[in-house]
């Protein structure tokens, strides 16, 4: 007997569509003349799913008694007894109650497929066991019931069901996943945006897992070994060499830019014997992983194909490999990696990067006695003109009588003119008077003589040293040249970088003398200005110098005049003509730095005086209006009561007394938070932090509203939040100023809540209200000073000068907390403040009740 077919629809949250999608399934393959039953949906009241339902077949299920209570279960033997062609399982990670015949849904689903039922079920990515503790950090949310992973590969299909997070929230909002009572908690906890869309991810890329497996088995099946680029997948060779790490960021920058992944691979001799860089290996391994990469070491002698064999078994369709640091001859020798590599990369894009030399270079200094030809060159020219020109004379003088003096003097001038080519003038000179000294003692009548008969002769010779000299002359001042422009390229660089360090800092000093140091080899740079009590310091870079003598009267130390009073001072070795001439342009550099800074500076004092400026104009109207209407109530009551021509009742004078009292606290609320943002702009605020109960809080701070009525504010905070980490005080004020905005603004009747809940190891504190809400465009402007969205609210509070949101923000923020605003489900505005929570433990949650 066959064994029956699964098919999975896997989601990222409930709510998705999971089991619409699954009994949608189930009516069209009925259509289609299949026998199909539902042996167990779980509706969890949604009337759309159960309306989904429709007419398909439904096993009952069997009631089982467990601690006095009767639960559904699905009953396996009634779906083995009657047989169908499909059965339709609904929550594959259920845990059966106790006594059921297996603990887990997933074993009676095994059951069904052992006896050829084919079976559709649904699942949520949470519940996969290997996703468990990641699940746990995103949602703070522990799933006790799980599915091995296994089971769900052995899965002849996978569905993902998918959906976006907004769209997701707005079904729970319009209340098609949660009955009325659990939405706003749902929302304001597992699912939040952020915990969503994480879920979202890890589902879509267990699916692409799911599907590269498969994809996988099939070309090892039918023999396929082409790189398919279904996903990008860059490897990098990791050696352990200088400048590795800067390759391997490189690879990870392209794979991040392609969204594939990225592979290294590390090529190790089959006998072990070559030379392991084990420390810096270890370090670029160790960036591999952190750079979310994977690592892998393989065993080869011949290291381009053992690359190449890795990238393609891991389906790499990109190959990052470093420049070669090998010489010519090195690599004709032993042959090029990159080269062979590339060569074997079929259908495999290879990238050969350089090595890094973005950063900063000292320029290229050369004492001027020194020949601007490589040492190694120098010796080759020496080894030829000492080696060839006694071969090459031994062997002409075997010849005498055969050549002519003109042929010995051209194959004499080619190993000279070689050496000189080479080694540059020394050699050359030295190979043109030896060659000269040889021919005429070997070669030129009479020989073994260093007289010359022939006038002809002589005049050869000394052809032949002219031209020989002037070959190596020209060699020598190539090489010069190239020198220069070595150096005048770096210089261009070191000022490109110093331009854009200038474009892109408020403060470019400290970059640019950083850059100076580093391009003219000196242990310190100093910018200095002259005060009237002396030198101060604007910017330096490096370890300063020994204390002692003055930096001027020291050989070492470079000082040069930079915009007026300034100075730079240089510290290091002696500088040349060449490099002061350099130094020049970037000490301009640094003068155009001066005048960056100060322009920056007084920017800075132009924008602090405008937002006084601001404050004091808004401070000016609030006085002018909003303090003055609680001043005209009072002056009017006690008016009233003075008069003594009227004889006030006892109810009036007491409406007289209550309004006193009533403007009285509107005033003094009103020049507190006028207090609160003057400290806050002036940068004052003084912060006494300590582990606080967050219910305490909510109640001093609805005990100070006490224009607020009892019943117009609800309060839902666990007892079991632990405490935070906050200044007690401005928290207290700035949960004051929150509900009291809400009370405002909310219509007649309408009760504010005030909600507590913990999760990703934060205390959220929401406060909920039904009023006009604030549009997202809005909400910025919401939380700045002196905003208001009218003239006045809809409930109870009057309308303030548009301080308090303000306050509260500056309060939280100050803290180290989050203010946010969000719209509350069927209209209205939430304000959730997020605070981080304390070390300590309160000592009421750990007796417990």
């Amino acid at each position: 007997m066959s064994r029956g077919v699964l098919r999975v629809y896997l989601g990222a949250a409930p709510g998705v569509g999971k089991t619409f999608a699954m009994l949608d399934e189930g009516h069209r393959r009925r259509e289609r003349g299949g026998d199909v039953v539902v042996a167990f949906v779980e509706t969890h009241g949604r009337a759309r799913t159960r309306a989904q339902l429709r007419d398909l077949e439904i096993v009952p299920r069997r009631a089982v008694e467990h601690r006095g209570a009767v639960l559904d279960e699905m009953d396996v033997d009634a779906v083995l007894a009657r047989r169908p062609t499909l059965a339709l399982v609904d929550e594959l990670a259920h845990s059966n109650v106790a006594g059921s015949r297996n603990a887990k849904r997933w074993q009676d689903v095994e059951e069904l497929l052992d006896v050829g039922i084919d079976v559709i079920t649904t699942l949520n990515v949470q519940h996969l066991e290997s996703l468990n503790d990641v699940v746990d950090k995103i949602t703070g949310v522990v799933q006790r019931e799980t599915v091995p992973d296994a089971v769900v590969r052995r899965a002849d299909q996978i569905e993902l069901v998918d959906m976006s997070p907004e769209a997701l929230r707005r079904r729970m909002a319009h209340g098609n996943i949660y009955p009325a009572e659990r939405i706003e908690a749902a929302l304001a906890n597992y699912f939040r945006p952020g915990n969503l869309g994480a879920l979202r991810e890890l589902a879509l890329l267990w699916a692409a897992d799911r599907v590269e497996d498969a994809l996988v088995r099939y070309r090892s099946s039918a023999g396929i070994t082409d790189t398919w680029e279904t996903r990008e997948r860059v490897a990098v060779a990791v050696t352990g060499s200088p400048g590795g790490a800067a390759l391997v960021r490189r690879a990870a920058r392209i794979a991040s830019r392609a969204r594939g992944e990225l592979l290294g691979v590390h090529v190790v001799a089959s006998d072990g014997l070559r030379e392991q860089t084990g420390t810096e290996l270890a370090r670029h391994r160790e960036l591999v992983v952190e750079l979310g990469g994977s690592y892998l070491e393989v065993v080869g002698d011949d290291v381009g194909r053992a690359l190449v064999d890795a990238a393609r078994s891991r389906g790499a369709t990109q190959l990052v490999l470093g420049a070669s640091r090998r010489s010519r001859l090195g690599e004709l020798v032993r042959g090029s990696v990159i080269s062979d590599t590339i060569r074997r990369a079929d259908g495999i894009d290879v990238h050969v990067i350089a090595a890094d030399d973005t950063g900063p270079r000292r320029l290229p200094r050369r004492p001027r006695w020194r020949s601007p030809i490589p040492v190694r060159r120098q010796l080759a020219g020496w080894v030829i003109v000492a080696a060839g020109l006694p071969v090459l004379t031994a062997l002409l003088a075997a010849q005498r009588g055969d050549l002519s003096l003109a042929t010995d003097l051209l194959l004499m001038l080619g190993v000279v003119v070689a050496g000189g080519a080479l080694g540059g003038p020394a050699p050359g000179l030295v190979g043109a008077l030896a060659g000269s000294l040889l021919v005429n003692f070997y070669l030129v009548e009479p020989v073994h003589t260093f007289t010359i008969g022939e006038r002809e002769n002589l005049v050869a010779l000394v052809v032949f040293v002219a031209v020989a000299a002037t070959v190596s002359m020209y060699v020598h001042l190539a090489a010069r040249r190239t020198i220069e422009a070595r150096r005048a390229r770096a210089e261009a660089q070191a000022l490109s970088r110093s331009a854009g360090t200038l474009a892109a800092s408020a403060d470019p000093l400290p970059a640019l003398l950083a850059q100076l140091r580093e391009a003219f080899g000196a242990t310190h740079a100093l910018l200095r200005a002259r005060r009237s009590g002396g030198w101060e310091v604007l910017a330096e870079a490096g370890e300063p110098p020994a204390t002692g003598a003055s930096p001027a009267d020291r050989s070492e130390t470079s000082v040069l005049q930079v915009g007026g009073d300034n100075e730079l001072v240089l510290t290091g070795p002696p500088l040349g003509l060449e490099d002061r001439v350099a130094l020049r342009t970037h000490a301009d550099q640094l003068a155009v730095g001066l005048r960056t800074r100060a322009l920056h500076e007084g920017a800075a004092r132009a924008e602090v005086v405008r937002e006084a400026d601001a404050l004091r104009t808004a401070l000016l109207q609030a006085v002018s209006h909003d303090l003055r209407t609680p001043l005209a109530s009072i002056k009017a009551s006690v008016t009233s009561l003075l008069s003594s021509d009227i004889d006030w009742a006892e109810a009036e004078r007491r409406d007289f007394l209550l309004t006193v009292d009533a403007e009285t606290d509107r005033l003094t609320r009103l020049v507190g938070n006028l207090l609160d943002m003057s400290r806050l702009q002036a940068g004052v605020l003084t912060l006494h932090r300590a582990p606080t109960a967050i219910d305490d809080v909510i109640a001093n701070a609805l005990a100070s509203l006490s224009h607020v009525p009892d019943d117009l504010v609800v309060v839902d905070v666990p007892d079991h939040l632990p405490l935070v980490d906050v200044d007690p005080e401005l928290l207290e004020r700035a949960v004051a100023n929150v509900v009291g905005n809400a009370v405002g603004w909310s219509p007649a009747g309408q009760a504010v809540r005030v909600e507590g809940a913990c999760a990703d190891g934060r205390v959220h504190l929401r406060v909920v209200d039904r009023g006009p809400g604030i549009p997202d465009e809005a909400r910025d402007a919401a939380r700045r000073p002196f905003q208001r969205l009218g003239d006045g609210g809809q409930g109870s509070a009057p309308a303030g000068v548009g301080l308090g949101l303000a306050v509260a923000t500056g309060f939280v923020t100050a803290m180290g907390g989050r203010l946010a605003l969000d719209d509350t489900p069927g209209g209205g505005l939430t304000v959730d403040i997020d605070l981080a929570v304390s070390g300590e433990t309160d000592p009421m949650i750990e007796a417990g009740p």
